[in-house]
């Protein structure tokens, strides 16, 4: 095989690799001798098949077999006699006029990984923020699971509900004056305000007494899970069949027994462990931010344009989608294109970041060894059903890059542990509220963007909490962006009732590792 670089620019590249028809027919030749003895044909004895004959039954089929794995072992042997350390999968383009006979010609164009300068980790001082887990913390934390467990009286016949209640209702939803399916449900419970339902569908319970009808209509949201209701207009005839008033959370030993423990003090004892573990992952949170500033600010080489390119996409879909549930999504969608400078910033110090990170990991001996690998595998494919987990378990072990992708959280964390590890690390005791201040204001200028301006006033919200536009909430700095991967099996979700709206989808970013 012959390899001629046809382009050498920056971290792109070009070559256009020739492949020896010669070669493709005598690896033809050779297989057709290995297929011949188990040929069968009427008028000849097994094995006894001319060789013309064989040819003409599988010629073809087996030349084109060996046409594809010579492109790719061709792709494969100019990447490791090139050197190329590939961004993303090459672009392969075989020529339009080849024909049989003819050598084949194949044009790849890829980007290559830059090469990283000498990372600079040896005089790294960090902060360690703490906050104590008191009587005070555990005492909330406490009363936030008795609240969350609370249960509901009936309420006398006269009640009106209000925010906070739950409502048994019975309804029957119709688009266009027609009944449609899952628009039918009967003794189903709603919180008025826990935005369990479509938006508006609660707040046209606020009001409703035992045994009342209401009309109640609503506007299916633009991205609803059943395609012919997205963005329609609906009616629902409501009937309630109760309302029930919260009771007053108690966190005493009745309430910790309901939970199966001894008491009070064993459920405030569990309670602080996990009020722990939240602050010390709030003050890792912090530290690991501001280890990434750290990097980012005394680090710069250039990163491959698609890898950021890539990167942000995946901010732009999630911006677009949480557009999408603000009180002025057009609004939101002019405040995200005012900053789009800013969200590209984002991508490329991800995408460097990423890079940085692998490149200090694998200098160092940082390593996902095989029992840490398959734990992250079963780990990933119990949020599959039972029929696509055996399919996403063999996608993961046969695609380097899904692979990649998978590990890359874990492997993220390994490093920055061992980057904590050779910092030199004070600590200063606060408050939570100082925390969480601290981390919200690096969460405003992750790539050390211009100053974002005041948004614009909406209108209020019906609704006591307001929410912040969607441009507004910019990406966390994570690092880097997702190695290119195929798409993975899909996840069979359950059917939904009609008034329940979609829940927002999560999105995962991680360093290629």
């Amino acid at each position: 095989m012959q390899t001629v670089e046809t382009l050498n620019e920056g971290l792109k590249r070009a070559y256009t690799l020739t492949i020896p028809f010669a070669d493709i027919e005598k690896q033809v030749d050779e297989q057709l001798k290995e297929v011949a003895p188990q040929v069968r044909m009427p008028g000849f004895r097994p094995g006894k098949v001319p060789a013309n004959l064989v040819r003409k039954m599988h010629g073809d089929s087996i030349e084109q077999d060996v046409v594809n794995k010579a492109i790719q072992q061709g792709i494969q042997d100019a990447m490791s006699e090139q050197n190329i350390r590939p961004a993303m999968q090459p672009e392969i383009e075989l020529a339009e006029d080849w024909e049989r006979g003819k050598d084949i010609e194949i044009s790849m164009k890829v980007e290559v990984l830059p090469e990283i300068p000498e990372p600079k980790i040896d005089d790294i001082t960090l902060e360690r923020l703490t906050v104590e887990a008191d009587d005070k913390a555990v005492d909330a934390a406490v009363l936030q699971l008795a609240e969350n467990q609370k249960s509901y009286e009936a309420a006398a016949k006269t009640y009106k509900a209000q925010e906070g209640d739950l409502v048994v209702i019975d309804f029957e939803g119709k688009v266009d004056g027609e009944p449609f399916e899952g628009g039918k449900g009967e003794g189903m419970s709603v919180t008025i305000g826990s935005g369990q339902l479509i938006p508006g569908f609660e707040d046209q319970l606020v009001g409703v007494k035992a045994n009342d009808s209401k009309e109640v209509k609503v506007t299916f949201p633009t991205d609803y899970n059943v395609d012919y209701l997205k963005g329609k207009d609906a009616v629902f005839d409501v009937t309630v069949g109760e309302v029930r008033k919260p009771v007053e959370a108690k966190a005493d030993d009745d309430f910790a027994k309901t939970l199966g423990l001894d008491g009070i003090d064993k459920l405030r004892e569990i309670m602080k462990g996990q009020v722990e573990q939240e602050l010390n992952n709030l003050t890792r949170t912090h530290m690991k931010r501001k280890l990434l500033d750290y990097l980012a600010a005394n680090h710069d080489f250039p990163v491959p344009p698609t890898m950021v390119e890539s990167e942000f996409n995946q901010i732009w879909q999630q911006l677009e989608h949480e557009a999408e549930h603000e009180e002025d999504p057009e609004a939101a969608r002019k405040e995200m294109e005012a900053e789009k400078g800013e969200y590209e910033a984002i991508a490329e110090r991800r995408v460097r970041l990423g890079l940085l990170l692998s490149e200090i990991g694998q200098k160092n001996g940082v390593e996902i060894n095989q029992s840490e690998m398959s734990q992250l595998i079963a780990q990933a494919a119990q949020r599959y059903n039972a029929e696509d987990r055996e399919r996403f378990v063999q996608y993961i072990q046969q695609d380097p890059m899904a692979a990649a992708q998978l590990r890359a959280p874990l492997y993220e964390d390994k490093v920055v542990d061992f980057l904590f590890e050779n910092a030199t690390v004070t600590d200063r005791s606060v408050t939570r509220e100082e925390l969480e201040a601290a981390i919200e204001a690096e969460e405003d200028e992750p790539a050390k963007a211009p100053a974002k301006k005041a948004p614009a006033k909406k209108a209020p919200p019906k609704k006591a909490a307001a929410t912040k536009t969607a441009a507004a909430k910019k990406p966390a700095a994570k690092t880097a962006a997702k190695p290119a991967a195929k798409k993975a099996p899909a996840k069979k979700a359950p059917a939904k009732k009609a008034p329940a709206k979609k829940p927002a989808a999560k999105k995962e970013t991680a360093p290629k590792s």
